[in-house]
């Protein structure tokens, strides 16, 4: 397939900004899907790493959106020429806290595009810079990946990328069995209609996949929690997540990780089923 991305580049640097308010109701939904033993954040308390995903969602009207139940016009990208999209990773940088009473505003920018050829045939992949600002100043910095891909045919299944071998001497590690009701709570919580998440023919017989997609956030939400229980007390200022394949509600998946050797950071997985990685991520302490 020939693609040409120059009409897409002319479109880079695009931006909108949303507004929202942090209230106290999805964070419980939060601590209630992923079996969290925390409180609730109060008023003027800040809110754990990842949680203000529940915030500054896209309200695109139904007319708006393609046939995977995503938007096809009024984000800050423009249409692509590739019709499935998949999470392909995040970077943070956390500069100060989300409290829960505040008043968001976020920018966001359409950063980058690029043409790719993988295992699973041609790709576009595009980032969009997210600024989340409080009324203390700039909170969060976040760089979104997205992977455009080719439709799969009637009948085909989802090309498999190259997977390797997850470590194995790592002293946390936990396993997680996302079932469709968390996958459903989870797409409620962030306002995500993305149909892989939650219809399974859908998913099977258009996408090709064997079962239900967990959502990349989801699992990013994970490695979140698996690093600020086995670091408790310590503040995360960076976390960067790159996907590598995808996972699927038919089996548990695992998340790992360790420190670094200097002790000012970490690195994290998330494993298949098969003990290869899906997802790797990097993190700094403040």
């Amino acid at each position: 397939m020939t693609i040409d991305i120059e009409p897409l580049k002319k479109q880079l640097g695009r931006k909108i900004e949303d507004e929202d308010t942090v209230t106290e109701a999805p964070l419980k939904g939060m601590i209630a899907t992923f079996d969290r033993d925390e409180k609730v954040p109060g008023p003027g308390e800040p809110i754990a790493p990842g949680w203000h995903l529940c915030y500054l969602h896209s309200y695109a009207r139904r007319k708006s959106l393609g046939d995977d139940g995503l938007p096809v016009e009024g984000g800050v990208l423009p249409p692509m020429p590739l019709p499935r999209r998949m999470y392909a990773g995040s970077t943070f940088t956390f500069e100060g806290d989300i409290r829960v009473g505040d008043k968001l505003r976020r920018e966001t920018e359409f950063s980058d595009v690029q043409l790719r050829g993988g295992g699973t045939g041609t790709l576009i992949v595009t980032s969009q810079t997210r600024r989340i600002f409080t009324p203390r100043g700039l909170a969060v910095v976040e760089v979104a990946s997205t992977v455009f891909r080719e439709e799969v045919k009637p009948g085909e299944k989802s090309g498999v990328p190259v997977r390797d071998a997850a470590p194995t001497d790592v002293p946390w590690r936990r396993t997680i069995k996302a079932d469709p009701v968390m996958l459903f709570r989870y797409s409620a919580l962030t306002f995500n209609p993305h149909r892989i998440h939650y219809d399974r023919t859908y998913c099977i017989e258009s996408e090709g996949y064997p079962g239900l997609v967990v959502h990349g956030p989801f699992a990013q939400q994970c490695l979140f929690d698996l690093l600020r229980d086995s670091q408790p007390g310590r503040k995360i200022k960076t976390f960067a997540v790159r996907a590598r394949a995808p996972l699927f509600d038919i089996a548990p998946f695992d998340v790992i990780g360790r420190p670094t050797a200097d002790g000012k950071g970490a690195e994290l997985w998330t494993v298949t089923p098969q003990g290869t990685i899906a997802a790797q991520a990097t993190a700094t302490f403040a």
